[in-house]
């Protein structure tokens, strides 16, 4: 194989592994899980309890999967807004890193149904990433 081709199948492979991580991205969380991505990160969550109650109190469970090439989130920030209805939720959520790359927010509450957009504020040692991901509470 020539250098050129070995470099090809190099940066194949490379992008096999970030397709393989992002897919498999929080399936240690169990059944409920929800993803958003951006370009350089996956964002997987699970809402304890499930699911997710008008006016109730919950937390998620996060974890936060970097694609190939791209250095793991140190922390992050959640929130929660209704853009139809310009405001956010009335808690700010308590956020708590459980080892590399997992995080549990705690005291977030949904006060009314409807759409809803979490967003993920990622910071790591290479700058910060923003995910959005809307998310639909009955």
């Amino acid at each position: 194989m020539t250098p050129r081709a070995r470099f090809v199948v190099g940066l194949a492979l490379a992008g096999m592994h970030g397709v393989a991580a992002a897919q498999g991205c929080g399936d240690a969380l169990g059944k409920g899980v929800a993803r958003g991505e951006s370009q350089r990160y996956v964002v997987a969550w699970r809402a304890d309890p499930a699911p997710v109650v008008v006016s109730r109190h919950f937390a998620l469970d996060i974890i936060v999967c970097p694609k190939s090439g791209t250095t793991p989130a140190q922390s992050l920030a959640v929130d929660a807004t209704m853009p139809a209805h310009r405001h956010g939720m009335n808690y700010r959520p308590t956020i708590t890193a459980m080892g590399v790359g997992r995080f549990r927010a705690e005291g977030l509450m949904l006060h009314m149904p409807g759409a809803w957009e979490f967003t993920f504020d990622l910071v790591a040692a290479d700058g910060t990433e923003r995910v959005r991901v809307p998310y639909e509470l009955r």
